[in-house]
């Protein structure tokens, strides 16, 4: 019998991770060729991993909500053929990501290793992530940091600076609360339904408190006339149905307008680092939407 590894694939040109969100199969399980194994989740895409080979689940490296890097050996698969086992699991088990010692330059940053926190969407080294939690740095304060590493990868270098810079602030900003004053404790009663955040409402909710801890949040009432867009919505919108299967709503015209907007006012645009104004050339626009899901 021989080994056979299954490892993580690379799903796009920027993913370099994913999360583990179920295995189909389990250890001792026997596999056909093109079988689904794994399913998996990125920011980008949810997958399932298929088999390429028909044979038994040895091993299983990974736990549900673990976030691999990509080209990781997530299972071992046993198939027909000649070879040691024990001389393929040890070659297999060399494969996992040794982790450096801690010397000099950066060389330690360069090492990939998930993060603990199940949140995250980056990679950080296990320098950074000790250096991290020694600080106390949230997850969503890591992800917040402007890394200037390989691939935006955060260093030692820019954790160190991030953690000075916090210092500062709190030194010269003047509290908001009195002191000894904590948020209110959120308790449950009898009764009380508890449901479980999944993976993407705990990126949702992180990210939205680190957006307002890192930038003011500022909203404008400006008061417009829309008779003639509902008009000429109303003229193309049996046609529109007709043709793509979807109804036309004003959405997309508040989008191509604000485009258009911040293509005529570039300043509105920017980003800030530091005391620098960033001034963007590309216009990106998001928009969230209900999911089937809920």
């Amino acid at each position: 019998m021989a080994i056979f590894e299954i490892v993580m694939p690379k799903l796009g040109e920027s993913i370099i991770e994913a999360t583990i969100t179920k295995w189909l199969k389990q250890e001792g399980d026997k596999v056909e060729e093109d079988d689904a194994i794994v399913e998996i989740a990125t920011d980008k895409v949810d997958s399932e991993i298929p088999s390429p080979v028909e044979g038994i689940l040895k091993k299983v490296n990974f736990s549900e909500g673990d976030v691999v890097p990509v080209g990781t050996v997530i299972a071992l698969l046993e198939v027909e053929g000649e070879g040691s086992d024990d001389e393929q699991v040890i070659e297999t088990e060399t494969i996992a990501p040794a982790v450096a010692d801690e010397s000099e330059d950066n060389k330690q940053e360069e090492v990939n290793a998930p993060v603990d926190y199940k949140s995250s969407g980056r990679f950080y080294s296990p320098l950074v992530k000790s250096i991290a939690n020694k600080e106390n740095v949230t997850p969503a304060e890591l992800d917040g940091i402007k890394g200037s590493g390989k691939e935006g990868r955060v260093t030692k270098r820019d954790i160190l600076k991030f953690i000075e810079e916090r210092k500062s602030v709190k030194t010269q900003s003047s509290p908001t609360v009195p002191k000894g004053v904590e948020p209110p404790k959120v308790t449950s009663s009898a009764g009380d339904e508890l449901i479980e955040m999944d993976r993407m409402r705990r990126m949702i909710a992180d990210h939205m408190v680190m957006s307002k801890q890192v930038s003011p949040h500022v909203t404008m009432f400006h008061e417009v006339d829309m008779n003639n867009v509902v008009i000429w919505r109303n003229k193309v919108k049996d046609e529109f149905l007709k043709r793509e299967g979807e109804k036309l709503t004003f959405t997309p015209l508040f989008i191509e307008a604000a485009a258009k907007a911040l293509k005529d006012f570039p300043l509105v645009n920017s980003s800030v680092d530091g005391y620098t104004i960033i001034k963007r050339k590309n216009i990106n626009i998001g928009m969230a939407t209900a999911l089937p899901d809920g």
